[in-house]
């Protein structure tokens, strides 16, 4: 075998890819992602690239050819020239890297959460509105590495994500975001009385914001709601309009989602309960 590291430009890649005569289907989501981290400079050189056996067929590397036509821009790959097109049957059986190993190797602890949490932030800044499924929904490693950058204090809003999942089965990923956005767009408000309230239900009467996403999301869980779903954006959906009924001391008996609703803008209402406090006081 003869290995080269080359410059590979979309004319090149799509000249390369009709030697591909006896390659697995395509992936139309796999070339997407991977044309998103060429366009976003996020390619970087490795061992793996592409591979052409003893006759010049293409038996490794369609995807990531099909990438560069798409994202129209050059960039290195290492070609390997004569393998054995017996080796085909052991290409690409090895495990990917997932986000969760790409934190964990950085130090991150709890990184299977905090990977799901970066991922429906990054979702929630750039698509609020579209479905968090599919293709589109990807996020690279370097894209998790870069939101946790920006939003290091994800890493803080998780241990309350957590305790919002195991007290009423809410997803971590949508506790965590719900946490983080609102404390961060509203500093000025004291959560305490909003986590106790949806955690414990204590004292908690009827028509209460905090009790209703309670039993909403316990619903859910149990199959007795609605529907029995695990959605992290519908999750958030309900866990935003909740919290903005309860800073605007708003009654909420009912917590359901109409099926082409947007997710809620944070409420930048004055704190109904922190003015009953400062009245009473």
């Amino acid at each position: 075998m003869r290995m080269e590291i080359v410059d590979v430009s979309p004319e090149t890649a799509a000249a390369w890819l009709t030697h591909n005569t006896s390659n697995r289907p395509l992936s139309k989501g796999t070339v997407q992602q991977l044309a998103g981290q060429i366009q976003r400079g996020e390619w970087q050189l490795t061992h793996q690239g592409i591979a052409f056996d003893e006759d010049g067929g293409l038996i490794d590397g369609q995807h990531r050819l099909a990438a560069i036509v798409k994202a129209g821009r050059p960039v290195p790959l290492t070609v390997t020239h004569g393998v054995p097109r017996a080796a085909f049957t052991v290409m690409d059986t090895g495990r990917k890297r997932t986000g969760r190993d790409t934190l964990a190797l950085a130090g991150e602890s709890n990184a299977t959460h905090l990977a799901a949490a970066l991922r429906g932030l990054h979702l929630y800044l750039n698509a609020p509105d579209s479905a968090w499924s599919g293709g589109s929904s990807v996020t690279s490693n370097d894209q998790l590495l870069v939101m946790l950058g920006k939003h290091p204090g994800v890493r803080e809003a998780l241990p309350h994500g957590i305790a919002f999942n195991r007290a009423c089965r809410i997803t971590t990923t949508a506790a965590t975001i719900g946490w983080y956005v609102t404390t961060r767009t509203r500093p000025d408000i004291d959560q305490s009385a909003w986590q106790d309230g949806v955690v414990t239900g204590a004292l908690l009467e009827s028509g209460d914001p905090r009790l209703t996403l309670r039993n909403t999301m316990l619903g859910l869980a149990s199959g007795k709601a609605h529907r029995r779903r695990d959605d992290s954006r519908e999750h958030l959906l309900y866990y935003l309009k909740s919290w903005n009924a309860w800073v605007e001391g708003r009654s909420m008996k009912l917590l359901r989602r109409s099926p082409n609703e947007t997710m809620p803008r944070i409420s930048q209402h004055a704190n109904a309960q922190d003015a009953l406090s400062s009245h009473l006081d």
